[in-house]
């Protein structure tokens, strides 16, 4: 192996590792809603399971909850059922969940799809390059976005999404009518 290779190994080994590290730390403390104030949005166009291409600008008009996670992450994997139980809440406004799979293979994500069915779409980063652009440093992180697209809440580590108050908040962002 190259030196050059080596390295490369060795950092991405250390990524990995250290997001495992800070899972189980967000996993201890919980995630919180907390109001945004990291900048402007960063573009995102990702494909899911079935290879399409989805921009973020397809969801303009909706509130979108963005949410960074993996299959080997627990908070990760704890909190998908309170967002599928959120997404069923708000059927029919504008409303989407977009799970971006840090790093992953569409058939790793399809076994754990078998055991924690969702029907929200799950978009693979396998490069993690979407990660990086959004600033993800610890899984899951989840940004919501209002309608025009500005991020309005972060959550680092896991929080149960259907709860009365959180529903409460992203249901203040949804549009009139």
């Amino acid at each position: 192996m190259s030196p050059r290779h080596a390295t490369r190994a060795f950092l991405s080994l250390a990524t990995f590792a250290g997001l495992v590290l800070s899972s189980d730390a967000a996993r201890a403390v919980g995630g919180e809603l907390k109001l945004w104030s990291g900048g402007a949005t960063p573009s995102l166009a990702l494909r899911d399971l079935q290879g399409k291409e989805h921009k973020l600008a397809d969801y303009r008009g909706k509130v979108l909850v963005l949410n960074f996670w993996a299959t080997w992450c627990d908070p990760c994997r704890e909190e998908m059922p309170s967002m599928q139980r959120l997404q069923d809440k708000l059927a029919g406004k504008p409303f989407a969940i977009l799970a971006v799979d840090y790093g992953e293979g569409a058939p790793r994500i399809n076994e754990f799809l078998k055991k924690v069915p969702v029907r929200f779409t799950v978009l693979l980063d396998r490069d993690t390059s979407a990660a990086t652009a959004w600033k993800v440093k610890v899984l899951p992180t989840t940004l919501v976005l209002d309608p025009a697209q500005r991020i309005r809440y972060s959550v680092v580590g896991d929080l149960e999404w259907d709860s009365p108050a959180v529903e409460s908040e992203i249901r203040k962002l949804l549009p009139p009518g």
